[in-house]
């Protein structure tokens, strides 16, 4: 059946606009509850949410479903994403639901779901979701409707397992870290993980208001971090989005460690120790550079499309470790199911503190080919794939293809989760990446008016 409400990210719009509103939100809470099958007598489901005002009302639309339905729900509160998968699991949870819109502004939600194992839902278990959100809501018998309860200690829970993804003898002693929380999910989780780990920790985007999630901070605005960092002669910076699964770091002289340092890094020092178990995954956004890099230390590599869900899709076919996106969004199986900010940065740190090198210095003699990314907003109405087909831009792509010849690539794709069509240009460094990219940017807007 065709997809109406799923993306490759769970759910996701403007709130008060279909689908997202309470209203739907109550119907998905039942139809999920009604798809179901539970380990137990009956089912039960997590759910948790970042920081945004509208999370409050959606969470309790959801449970209300969910209760409707006969399923028990336990509220997690503000929670980073990768936390709700965690704790899924650790509580025999039939599911996990996330309420987050992610990187996105405070204006938009949407949600997430995890299955029992704290993995994204498969598609079948989705499309009987959606197929249920047809029927006429029917509510159990009061002895069935479920119960909502509270849990107070998931914050800790969640800390302690954190930390525990890097080993014993690892501490972070003598390092000063300024963390972006972004304003949100992990504004009360991140500090104290990395403050009991022994880190000096000073930190920005950690008073959220309801309205300022991701509002110029977090890993997709990082000038703040950058500047607090050089301001205070910080060893390091880490930025997390708003939902906590996405990271980037900045090292003592403010320059970008993206996804794809990252990525070389974790996968660099778990092969030095033997402990990669396979190669590595990245999307069509990953960068020359770091095909190259792993391919040159004999680690296999290999491009999903982009998405986390695809990335993991691959990294379970070829029962691999590590993969991730160059926009920070990383994951490492060997201790995490779906991708971890908090997590990530751990691994990176616990390969800077073993080497006692500054985050420069484990980057020396990795290079990035020049990449130039423009995103194309759309207007409301506007059908991204209409535009990716039309023949005129197809045309263009070839010509700037043909300038790039085997020293390049292009890649146009709408994005997954903003309406945007996002063109990059990636090339060796004598050619004019930037340029190429705008002039692509230009076509596509000419298209989109």
């Amino acid at each position: 059946m065709a997809r109406r409400y799923f993306g490759t990210d769970g759910i996701r719009g403007t709130v008060g606009q279909a689908p997202i509103t309470p209203d739907f939100m109550l119907k998905l809470g039942w139809a999920t509850g009604r798809v179901l099958e539970p380990r137990r007598q009956r089912a039960r489901v997590l759910i948790g949410k970042d920081t945004r005002i509208s999370g409050y009302m959606f969470e309790s639309a959801l449970e209300a479903g969910l209760s409707a339905a006969g399923v028990d729900v336990m509220l997690l509160g503000p929670m980073p994403t990768p936390g709700i998968a965690y704790l899924t699991r650790t509580f025999r949870a039939d599911a996990g639901i996330v309420i987050s819109a992610s990187h996105n502004a405070y204006q938009d939600n949407g949600i997430k779901f995890f299955s029992a194992e704290g993995a994204k839902l498969g598609d079948e278990i989705e499309e009987r979701i959606e197929r249920a959100l047809d029927e006429t809501l029917t509510t159990v018998s009061p002895r069935e409707l479920g119960k909502a309860s509270r849990v107070d200690d998931a914050a800790g829970r969640y800390i302690e397992f954190c930390k525990s993804t890097i080993p014993d003898r690892v501490n972070l002693h003598g390092l000063r870290i300024v963390l972006d929380c972004a304003h949100g999910a992990t504004y009360h989780i991140a500090p104290a993980v990395f403050k009991e780990l022994g880190a000096k920790v000073s930190l920005v985007g950690a008073e959220p208001d309801g309205l300022n999630i991701n509002q110029e901070v977090g890993s997709t605005h990082p000038a703040a971090l950058r500047a607090a960092v050089i301001q205070q002669g910080a060893d390091l910076g880490i930025a997390f989005d708003g939902d906590g699964d996405r990271v980037l770091m900045v090292d003592a002289d403010g320059h970008e460690i993206d996804g794809d340092d990252m990525l070389y890094l974790i996968a660099k020092d778990r092969h030095e120790r033997g402990e990669l178990g396979g190669g590595v995954v990245g999307t069509l956004m990953s960068n020359f550079g770091l095909a190259a890099a792993l391919e040159s230390m004999g680690v296999p590599f290999e491009r999903a499309k982009v998405g986390d869900r695809y990335v993991m899709e691959r990294l379970a076919a070829n029962d691999w470790q590590l993969g991730g996106e160059s926009s920070g969004h990383i994951v490492c199986r060997h201790v995490q199911t779906t991708g971890d900010g908090i997590v990530s940065a751990l691994q990176v740190l616990s390969y800077m503190v073993r080497e006692e090198k500054p985050l420069s210095r484990l980057l020396h003699g990795f290079e990035k080919a020049p990449q130039s990314l423009v995103n194309v907003s759309l207007s409301a109405g506007v059908d991204a794939k209409a535009v990716m087909a039309d023949p005129s831009l197809e045309q263009a792509t070839r010509a700037v293809e043909a300038e790039l010849g085997d020293e390049g690539r292009v890649l146009l794709r709408p994005s997954g989760t903003e309406p945007l069509i996002r063109v990059m240009v990636e090339g060796r460094p004598h050619l004019d990446v930037e340029g190429l990219a705008r002039r692509l940017a230009d076509d596509v807007r000419e298209l989109v008016g």
